[in-house]
């Protein structure tokens, strides 16, 4: 899988007081009508439980210069550690904390789970979004970051 590049995004979710969030390069758009994407969490990650009981999770597209960012996300300091911490969020409708210097947001509440081996796929209604106009994306092939400039 290596050899597939792909963007890079964190997903998020809140709830009850939690807050976490990891990096994933398993995202993409299934329908515009209605707006519907997809996420694939492995089950034992921390972030698939608060997604599973908060009902929603939050999408932000990282640009390029978020390497350390997807690194945090990516469980590369200690899992324990606050992921957010230095961190500018914002949120839409859900509350899913979103990161701030992202190429895009989705607020997104999940409409359907598939069960998939070691991971579950989530199908999701976009609820609200937001894009911003300036950045490259931050994107990810043979194991290295890289970038379209």
């Amino acid at each position: 899988m290596r050899k597939w590049a792909t963007g890079i995004t964190v997903v998020t979710a809140a709830v009850d007081g939690q807050r976490h969030g990891m990096t994933v390069s398993s995202f993409t758009s299934v329908s515009l009508e209605p707006p519907l994407v997809l996420i694939a969490l492995w089950r034992e990650s921390r972030t698939h439980g608060l997604v599973e009981r908060a009902g929603h999770f939050g999408v932000s597209i990282l640009a390029r210069g978020q390497e350390e960012i997807s690194n945090r996300f990516a469980g590369r300091d200690v899992e324990d550690a606050d992921r957010f911490a230095g961190l500018a969020t914002a949120a839409l409708v859900t509350g899913a904390p979103l990161l701030e210097g992202s190429l895009a947001w989705f607020d997104c509440r999940i409409v359907q789970t598939i069960p998939a081996g070691t991971h579950t796929v989530f199908l999701a209604e976009v609820v609200a979004a937001r894009a911003f106009d300036d950045g490259a994306p931050l994107l990810y092939f043979d194991r290295q970051y890289r970038s379209l400039v």
